[in-house]
């Protein structure tokens, strides 16, 4: 049986793909000829790790059904979700917007993404 957390972060998950999607497409399309090549490049690189990191809160999702009395499961798929909202959204914003403070957020973006896979790591070694 799927408990709300599970349920949370499998639908967050597809929710986060499908918007990583959309701003795809929005970025191919609407931003290609407003952007310099580097931003949007630095849209792109913001773009990959929000589609990648949707699938991975899904992972979270289908880990916690497995081992629902992981805490640290738990922990990685707030820490992943946190993640991509601070690094792919800071990216998003940089590529948009050119306010180059918006680089300072990315890292700690970056560390939550990273401390989410370790956690989801440990979290399967746990039991």
């Amino acid at each position: 049986m799927m408990s709300q957390t599970d349920k949370w972060f499998l639908a967050l998950g597809a929710a986060n793909a499908g918007a990583a999607v959309a701003l795809g497409a929005f970025g191919a399309h609407a931003l290609k000829d407003r952007l310099s090549p580097k931003m949007m490049s630095i849209y792109h690189t913001g773009n990959q790790y929000h589609l990648y990191h949707a699938l991975g809160l899904m992972l979270v999702g289908v880990v916690a059904l497995q081992v629902p009395e992981s805490g640290l499961t738990q922990w990685s798929g707030w820490l992943m979700l946190t993640g991509t909202a601070l690094f792919s959204g800071s990216l998003y914003l940089l590529a948009m917007t050119g306010k180059g403070w918006l680089g300072a957020v990315t890292p700690v973006g970056g560390l939550s993404l990273i401390s989410a896979w370790i956690l989801l790591a440990a979290g399967v070694l746990q039991v």
